[in-house]
Order: C-alpha cells, then structure tokens, then sequence
C-alpha cells in the first residue's frame, strides 16, 4: 500500500512538472518593433557569423603582430655516419669523423627593419576595420528585415479586424433580413443576396487568419527564436500614421554612408597599402640572429660518458634584393588595375543605390498620396455605410445600395492600412539605402 502511494505521489508530482513545464513553453511572447529589432540583433545567426568574423580578423592581426617579436626555437638533431670520409695526405689515406653526432639548442630570430612586414601590420588592422562595417552593414539589413517582416504582421493583423468587421457587417445584414423576411418586408431575393453577401465575406476572414500565421513565422526566422514560440506583435499600423509625412527630409541625403559604399572606401584604402607594401619589397632589410647549442660526437651510446660541448653564434643579417625576374613589378602593376577596377565598381555602386534612392522616394511620395486619399475616403465612405444602414432598417434604401456602402468602407479601410504598410516599408528600405537606419548594440 505504502509503495502504491509513492507511485502515485511520484506520478502526480511529474504530471504536474510535464503541465507547468508545457504551460511555461506556451507562454505568449509579447514584443513591440523596439524589443524584436532588440531580439534579432542578438539571436539573429547572420548578426553572429558577422560577430566570428571580427574575431578571426581580430586573431589574424595579433598573428601578424606576433612577426614583430622574437622567434625562439628549440631543436635537436641525431647525425649517424654510414660510411666515413677518407682523407689522404703524403700518401697516407685517413678516416676521420665519427659514427654518432648529437646537437641541441635554441635560436632566436628578430626582424630589425622590415618596411614589407610594417606594411602588411597596417593591413591586418584594416582587415578588422573592414569587417566591422561588414557587420554593420549585417546589422543594418537586418533592422530592414525586421521591421518590413514586423510591418508585415501588424499589415495582417489590421487586415484581419477589417475582414472581420465586414463579416460581422455582412453577418448583422443577414439577420435583419431574414426578420424582415419573415415578418414580409423584405424579398426573397434580399434574403439570398444577404446570405451570399455573408458567405463571400467568410473566406477573406480565414485567409486574413492565415496570412498571421505566415506573416508571424517569417519573423520568428528573423529573430532566431522557436517557430513553436508563441509571440505577440504589440500595437497597429495606425501607431505609425504620424510617420507618415512629407519625403522632404530626405532631398539632401547621400548615399555616401551606405554599408557597401564604406566597404569599398575600405578595401579602397587595403589596395593603397598593399601597393606600398609591394614597393617595400625593394628596400633592404636587417635581421638579428642568435643561437646557442650543443654538441656531442661518439663511437658508442654510452650516453652518460658524452662530452657535451656549447658553442654559440650570433648573425646581423642584411639583405638587398636586386633581381628577382621581374615578379615585383608585375605585382605592382597588377595592384594598380586592382585599383581602377575597385573605382570603376564604387561609382558604379554609388550610381546604382542613387537610382534605387530615387524610385524609393518616388514611390514614398506616391505612398503618402495614396495615404492622404485613402484617409479622406474613409470618412466618406463610413458615412456612406451609416447612412445606408439606416435608411434600410427604416426601408427606405435597398439592400443593394447598403452592399455597396458596405463594400466601399472595407475597400476604403484595406486601402488605409495598405497605404500605411507601404510607406513603412518603403521608408524602412530607404534608410537602409541611406545607410542612416538606427544599428543597435547586442
């Protein structure tokens, strides 16, 4: 009995534990645009690929770095003779050498002056700069994702309550009808009308459902978190209504702070000191080396009556290169047409983004026109619906104009949100075009 109540204790005690556990899982995450660009910077995959590569560079500088400081080795050799060198003098033939030859120490090596070695410093620490905008430049294409996906949601929320409501229209429509029809103020014509009109109205409800889901999903990949997380998008297109503005603040922009735009002055910069350090390469250079070793020669191994004798040695080393076929030369030459090919592809990329700069802002100007329309028919068109509405119930308007009234706010209200979603997005891209859109820290 005692053991069936421990049983029955444990089992209840891991229901429970699965339950809370399965409720915790569940639980809703609730975000507004400022916490999922938040999330995304920090669990986002590319954000950290982005992050490795500054490590690597930064690793790759220290190495290069490590060229400044001396180079200490230690080694040992084992030298047997197989046949012996015979030297004869006067006639007489010697052997000499012995069998067994040991020798072990340490060497030092430093480079005193080294223009090329000085040079290639520079550009390992450009190597970090330039993948540091790299991961900005990541950052920044990611805060435009985010945002056009966390539109995207809130663009599918607000098209839900709209179906939604005109469902509920459509819905209200058919029950006064039918009471009307069943007390004979109304056809049957009127009654059919109203239910296809109720009907028709259902299936841009499920897919207003629909595109949330799909919408929610795209965000989650963004932010790198679990498709199985629940999360919630906080607020509505129409927080963002005083956004829409003029596009006059945008005339004096240059796309001079892109990401890419960057990278090239970068790697721009990389190509002039490559060159300098390739011209390096005909300077002379001075070296200081250092070793002390020991040595030891024996017929047998009987290492404990070895006789180790030290020696040491220490080297100024100057070399000037003189000749070497022509190879730095050619490597200079092909560093200039890198040069010109890297500024024929920064003009062509200055020109390319001023043009998608351009028909950016042409659309925004369209988008807020679109947006001012839409906003002085909505009051149109809900009064046109409520007018509608009640000259019907008081019989004397038709249940087709009321369709119509009906039909014209929900194309009204869709042309809102649509107008609203459109310049967000469309602002969204140009700031990243402009390179201005905010980067946030982890």
């Amino acid at each position: 009995m005692r053991r069936t109540n421990i049983a029955k204790f444990v089992v209840a005690a891991v229901a429970t534990l699965f339950v809370s556990s399965s409720v915790f899982a569940q639980q809703t995450l609730q975000l507004t645009l400022e916490d999922a660009l938040k999330v995304a910077l920090s669990e986002n995959n590319s954000v950290k690929v982005a992050d490795m590569e500054i490590q690597k560079a930064e690793y790759a500088k220290k190495g290069t770095y490590a060229s400044l400081f001396p180079k200490v080795d230690f080694s040992g050799t084992y030298q047997r003779a197989i046949k012996k060198q015979v030297m004869v003098m006067a006639g007489q033939e010697f052997t000499i050498g012995v069998d067994n030859t040991w020798s072990a120490g340490f060497s030092a090596a430093l480079p005193l002056v080294n223009a090329e070695l000085w040079k290639a410093l520079e550009i390992t620490g450009m190597d970090v700069e330039l993948a540091v905008e790299k991961a900005q430049g990541s950052r920044q294409d990611l805060i435009d994702q985010v945002q056009q996906a966390f539109y995207g949601v809130l663009l599918a929320k607000d098209l839900y309550g709209v179906y939604k409501e005109n469902y509920s229209n459509a819905a209200d429509n058919y029950k006064d009808v039918k009471g009307k029809f069943e007390t004979g103020l109304a056809s049957k014509f009127e009654l059919l009308s109203s239910e296809v009109a109720m009907q028709n109205a259902e299936p841009n409800l499920h897919d207003a459902q629909n595109n949330i889901v799909l919408a929610t999903w795209k965000l989650k990949a963004l932010l790198g978190i679990d498709l199985d997380q629940n999360i919630e998008c906080l607020g509505t297109l129409a927080d963002f209504e005083k956004t829409v503005s003029s596009v006059a603040s945008y005339e004096d922009a240059s796309v001079e702070n892109n990401s890419a735009i960057k990278q090239l002055d970068i790697q721009s910069k990389m190509l002039d000191k490559t060159y300098q350090m390739q011209l390096a390469k005909y300077y002379p250079t001075l070296s200081a080396q250092l070793s002390y070793n020991w040595i030891a020669m024996a017929e047998n191994f009987k290492f404990s009556e070895y006789k180790w004798n030290p020696y040491s040695t220490g080297v100024i080393a100057l070399q000037i290169p003189i000749f070497a076929g022509g190879q730095k030369r050619n490597e200079l030459r092909k560093t200039r047409v890198q040069q010109e090919q890297l500024e024929l592809q920064r003009e062509d990329a200055i020109r390319n983004l001023e043009i998608g700069v351009m028909q950016v802002m042409s659309s925004l100007e369209t988008s807020l026109k679109q947006y001012t329309a839409a906003q002085k028919t909505i009051e149109a068109a809900q009064s046109g619906y409520e007018i509608a509405k009640s000259r019907f119930d008081v019989g004397s308007g038709t249940l087709l104009e009321l369709q119509d009234a009906q039909l014209g706010l929900l194309q009204a209200k869709l042309n809102l949100n649509q107008s609203v979603y459109t310049y967000m997005t469309l602002k969204s891209s140009l700031d990243k075009l402009l390179g201005v859109n905010q980067v946030m820290n982890k």
